[in-house]
């Protein structure tokens, strides 16, 4: 063990016996891990780090409630829940197309350039 491994551990022994962790929230509680299985090893962090930054839409997320949506208007008879239900889709409708709208541009011709000018910065 290195020493900077010594010295993280002893303030870990140290807090735990002040009682520093005592009131943490979620104390006690499992874990909520997410499966990242899916996803290559060695890109899990860049992953993590885009999810938590919400730079990551799930198109297939909102292709689902789409299709909860339109299961739930099909069988809706109330005519104030079927307003909101239609606003609410069409806002999803909305957001899934500025992703793929979005995602169109990513692949386009001139972005393949400013990847391959970030590719080049990054590995000089």
């Amino acid at each position: 063990m290195d020493i900077f491994s010594i010295i993280a551990e002893d303030k870990i022994k140290r807090a735990i016996a002040e009682g520093e962790f005592d009131d943490l929230p979620g104390k006690g509680k499992p874990l909520k891990l997410e499966d990242l299985s899916h996803i290559p090893e060695d890109l899990r962090i860049a992953y993590k780090v885009m999810k938590n930054a919400n730079m990551l839409e799930d198109v297939d997320k909102i292709k689902e409630e789409l299709l909860s949506l339109d299961d739930l208007l099909a069988t809706c008879d109330n005519l104030e829940e079927r307003v909101k239900l239609k606003k609410k889709k069409h806002e999803k409708e909305l957001r899934l197309e500025q992703l793929l709208n979005k995602r169109k541009i990513l692949d386009a011709p001139a972005s393949a350039f400013y990847k391959e000018k970030i590719n080049e910065k990054l590995t000089k």
